[in-house]
């Protein structure tokens, strides 16, 4: 493994282990990382599609940094606007299946709070609800640090699929699930409010829309089964088999046998230097 290097960035033959945390994380689990790589919609190629409608004429960008980048599909989904993409996170069992995932990206293992990039290094940086997790005083001085002159940071995020357009049938159910396995408290972040000013940066603009992925039960269930509520819930004793079989048979009467569109409601904050 290389020697720690602040100002170094990953190449492409591997994972670079760097300063990350190293407190015990839901997220550190063979489950979570088969499946955040797997089992979740394919929201983020949405959201980077309207992040390329608001770069333009700069797409592709050369560099971009993926802040907490979990298993990598948000990575992935930058390869249409960045000729190289770097995805950044703390959690290294989280960067499993990597190189299925995307296999064009380099990736680097590290805490947001201390970026081990050069200064202007990246045109775009993304961060696909990650900044919930950070210490926002330690990484806004980074992120501006990192941030190329004219270069745009996508901070973004979407809800939980739990939503049928004009009908309430997914969020009654959604409802009792996330009563039943309670997803880890403390996540709410309202980034439009975030003190961007001393730090060099600030809100260029902030925009919020559905996107809609059909889903049928088993791709539902599959996805609502890598929820961190479930995680916590097999924590704690419950056997996985049970919370399966109780969102199958739950789930059975509210999709059927079609498949459904499910919304998520997105949002990306723009965030610039100066």
């Amino acid at each position: 493994m290389p020697e720690r290097d602040t100002r170094r960035v990953a190449d492409s033959s591997g994972v670079m282990s760097m300063d990350a945390d190293s407190q015990r994380s839901v997220y550190d689990s063979p489950r979570m990382a088969d499946g955040y790589a797997f089992d979740r919609p394919p929201v983020h190629p949405h959201i980077i599609k309207a992040v390329a409608s608001r770069l333009a004429h700069r797409a592709p960008v050369g560099r971009a940094l993926d802040v907490g980048c979990g298993a990598g599909a948000s990575t992935a989904a930058l390869e249409p606007v960045a000729r190289h993409a770097v995805g950044l996170e703390p959690v290294r069992r989280m960067l499993a299946h990597r190189r299925t995932v995307a296999p064009r990206a380099s990736f680097v293992v590290a805490g947001a709070e201390h970026l081990p990039f050069q200064a202007g290094a990246f045109d775009l940086v993304t961060a696909a609800g990650s900044l919930n997790y950070v210490d926002l005083r330690l990484f806004l001085p980074e992120l501006s640090r990192v941030l190329a002159p004219g270069g745009v940071t996508a901070v973004y995020d979407f809800s939980a699929g739990r939503r049928f357009q004009g009908d309430p049938a997914l969020d009654r159910w959604y409802a009792r699930f996330a009563e039943r396995y309670p997803p880890k408290p403390g996540y709410d972040l309202d980034v439009s409010a975030i003190e961007y000013g001393p730090h060099g940066l600030r809100l260029d603009a902030y925009e919020q829309f559905d996107i809609a992925v059909p889903m049928s039960l088993y791709g539902y269930v599959r996805y609502v089964m890598s929820e961190t509520g479930v995680e916590l819930a097999i924590e704690r004793g419950v056997a996985e088999w049970e919370i399966r079989g109780w969102c199958e048979s739950t789930l059975e009467g509210v999709f059927g046998s079609v498949t459904r569109d499910v919304l998520f409601e997105a949002y990306v904050a723009y965030v610039v230097r100066g």
